[in-house]
C-alpha cells in the first residue's frame, strides 16, 4: 500500500466513522486515484535517453497527486464532522444557559401557589435626616450599620450665631414685658402729687399775672403806660393760663390711667418678643441633630467640617439615611395577565435568594394604582414579618427574593388545620 493510501485510510477511523462508511470512502478514493494516475501516465513524454529526468518528473507528479488526494479527503470527511460537533456543542451550551436562567423554584407547587415571582426587598419607610439650620458640621456620629434609638444624638452644627440670636431675643422680651407692666400698674402716687404741685404753682402764677393784667388794663385806658408794655403783660398772662390748662389735663390723665389701646399694643409687643425667642431657641436646638425614629443607619452622606444649607438641600440631600429594618416590604412587578391571581391580604411565602433555606411569612399590603406601561405590569408590595432577633441580619434592603402567593383555598385549609 502506498503512503498516500495509508494516510487516507486512517482518516475516517480517526474522525470516528463506521467501517462500512470508511471502506466506501477508501474505494472512492482509490478509484479517483487510479483515474488520475492513468491520465498522468497518458501525458508522459517518451524517454529519449533522459530516463533519470523523466523518472524524477513522474515521482514529483505522484507526490503532488498524493497531497491533493489527502487534502480532498480532509475537506470531505473532517469538515462535516467538525461542523457536526460544533452544532452539538452549541445546542448543549444553549440548553445549559436556559437551565441556568430558570430560577430554582420557578414552577409553583401543584395547587399550592397561585403565582410566583422575583422581587426586591425594600424598607417601608426610609427617613432622610436633614439639618433644619445652616452652618458647619462640627460633629457627626452616623456610621453605616449603627443601631440608634429615637432621640439619640447623631451630630452637631456650630451654634455660636444661634446662641447670640437667642440672647438678643430674650433681652427684647424682657424689655417688652417691663413696658407692659408699667402701663398696667399706672403712675405712682408720688408722680400724681408732683403733677398736682406743678399745677398749683402755675395757678398761683396765673393769679399774680391776672392782677398785673388788671392794673395794666386800667393804666392803659388812662394812657399812663405804652401799648407795648401792656401787650407783654397780656402775653404772659395768657401763656400761664394755657400752661395751667395743660397741667390740669395731664393730671387728669394720670389719675385715669393709661389708655386701653396702649396696653393692648404693649401686650402685642410682648407676644412678638416671645415668638422671636421661641424661634431663636428652636434654631439653637436644631443645631443638635437627633434620630427621628428608632432604626439602623443605612447611608452616611456628609462628614465633619462640611457646610450644610437646608435651602440648598431642598429635601434631596441628607446627613444620613435611617430606616427600621423590622418594617420591610418586597416590591415586585406582576404582569397584567397574571394580576388577577394577586389580591390585597393574600398570604405569601418569601425566600431571599441569598439564604434559600430561610422562609418568611408575608401578606400583600397594596397594589399600586398606576400600571407600568413600558413593562405592562403592576407593582405589588408584600409586607414581611421579620422576627426581632433577625432584624438586619438576613434581610437587607435591595436584596432579591422569591415571593410565592398562596391560593385562597390553601389559606382556608391552613385555617381548618389537619
Amino acid at each position: 500500500m502506498s503512503e498516500s493510501n495509508l494516510v487516507t485510510s486512517n482518516i475516517p477511523t480517526a474522525i470516528g466513522l463506521s467501517r462500512p462508511d470508511a471502506q466506501a470512502a477508501l474505494s472512492d478514493q482509490s478509484a479517483s486515484g487510479s483515474a488520475l494516475s492513468q491520465q498522468v501516465m497518458s501525458l508522459r513524454i517518451p524517454s529519449s535517453g533522459g530516463a533519470g529526468g523523466s523518472s524524477r518528473l513522474a515521482w514529483s507528479v505522484c507526490v503532488i497527486l498524493a497531497a491533493a488526494t489527502v487534502w480532498l479527503s480532509l475537506r470531505i470527511y473532517v469538515q462535516p464532522a467538525g461542523a457536526l460537533v460544533d452544532a452539538v456543542d452549541s445546542e448543549q451550551s444553549a440548553s445549559g444557559q436556559a437551565a441556568e436562567s430558570l430560577p430554582v423554584d420557578a414552577t409553583p407547587a401543584s395547587g399550592k401557589y397561585a403565582y410566583e415571582s422575583n422581587g426586591y426587598v425594600i424598607v417601608a419607610h426610609q427617613i432622610l435626616v436633614s439639618p433644619l439650620v445652616n452652618g458647619r458640621v462640627v460633629r457627626l456620629d452616623a456610621d453605616e450599620g449603627r443601631r440608634v434609638n429615637k432621640g439619640d444624638v447623631l451630630g452637631e452644627i456650630e451654634s455660636t450665631e444661634y446662641v447670640a440670636e437667642r440672647d438678643r431675643a430674650r433681652a427684647s422680651l424682657e424689655l417688652a414685658r417691663e413696658r407692659l407692666l408699667e402701663l398696667e400698674n399706672g403712675n405712682r402716687p408720688e408722680e400724681v402729687d408732683q403733677a398736682k404741685a406743678e399745677l398749683a404753682e402755675v395757678e398761683a402764677q396765673t393769679e399774680q399775672l391776672q392782677a398785673e393784667w388788671n392794673r395794666g388794663y386800667e393804666l392803659r385806658k388812662a394812657s399812663l403806660i405804652s401799648a407795648e408794655n401792656f401787650e407783654i403783660t397780656d402775653s404772659k398772662f395768657r401763656a400761664t393760663q394755657r400752661r395751667s390748662d395743660r397741667l390740669r389735663l395731664a393730671l387728669k390723665l394720670m389719675q385715669d390711667g393709661p389708655r386701653v389701646e396702649r396696653i393692648n399694643v404693649a401686650r402685642a409687643e410682648v407676644k412678638q418678643a416671645e415668638a422671636d425667642l421661641a424661634k431663636a431657641e428652636w434654631r439653637l436646638g436644631n443645631c443638635t441633630i437627633v434620630a427621628p425614629i428608632s432604626g439602623t443607619i443605612l447611608k452616611r452622606n456628609a462628614e465633619e467640617g462640611n457646610l450644610v444649607n437646608p435651602v440648598a438641600m431642598n429635601g434631596s440631600f441628607s446627613l444620613c439615611d435611617i430606616a427600621d429594618l423590622s418594617d420591610l416590604e418586597v416590591s415586585l412587578d406582576v404582569p397584567e395577565r397574571d394580576i388577577s391571581k394577586v389580591f390585597v391580604g393574600q398570604p405569601c411565602k418569601v425566600r431571599p435568594d441569598a439564604f434559600k433555606a430561610r422562609v418568611y411569612d408575608g401578606v400583600v399590603s397594596r397594589l399600586m394604582p398606576i400600571a407600568n406601561r413600558a413593562k405592562s405590569s403592576i407593582t405589588v408590595r408584600v409586607k414581611l414579618r421579620v422576627p426581632a432577633e433577625e432584624e438586619g441580619v438576613y434581610l437587607k434592603p435591595d436584596m432579591s427574593a422569591l415571593v410565592s402567593f398562596l391560593n385562597p383555598e390553601e389559606k382556608t385549609a391552613d385555617a381548618r388545620g389537619p
